[in-house]
């Protein structure tokens, strides 16, 4: 495990690292560092480290998972160039997704363990204020 200041000292080109905390890091390795993000994706991180198929993925097609679910990074975004149908054309924090996408990555248990306890936490300091 890594802190993000080592994950960003690593640079762009180097960081293939997962996010499984506030500040802890994965440093990834092949071949999971071979996956790539789409908004339509064909797998997900469950259990916080483990990649899963959400569909049957056909030989030779591209695993790909979307980032978002394992980020709460909150000042990190990427252009989105995964061409699907759905495509949100910017990759960035699990929180700034829509409300709907959000209740759906969660229900199919491929969001970092905790982000959903700050996602939860968040509801609940809403219901407080309203």
């Amino acid at each position: 495990e890594i802190s993000h200041r080592e994950v960003l000292a690593m640079g762009e080109a180097q960081a293939y690292a997962l996010q499984i905390g506030p500040d802890q890091y994965l440093d990834t390795r092949p071949p999971g560092r071979f996956t790539n993000h789409s908004c339509q994706p064909n797998a997900g991180v469950a259990g916080d480290r483990l990649l899963v198929a959400l569909r049957e993925i056909a030989p030779g097609e591209e695993i790909q998972f979307d980032y978002s679910t394992t980020m709460s990074e909150k000042g990190w975004t990427m252009v989105c160039h995964c061409g699907s149908a759905m495509c949100r054309r910017v990759i960035r924090d699990f929180h700034l997704l829509p409300s709907s996408l959000k209740a759906h990555y969660i229900g199919l248990g491929v969001v970092q363990s905790f982000i959903v306890r700050e996602w939860y936490a968040m509801r609940e300091g809403a219901g407080r204020t309203a």
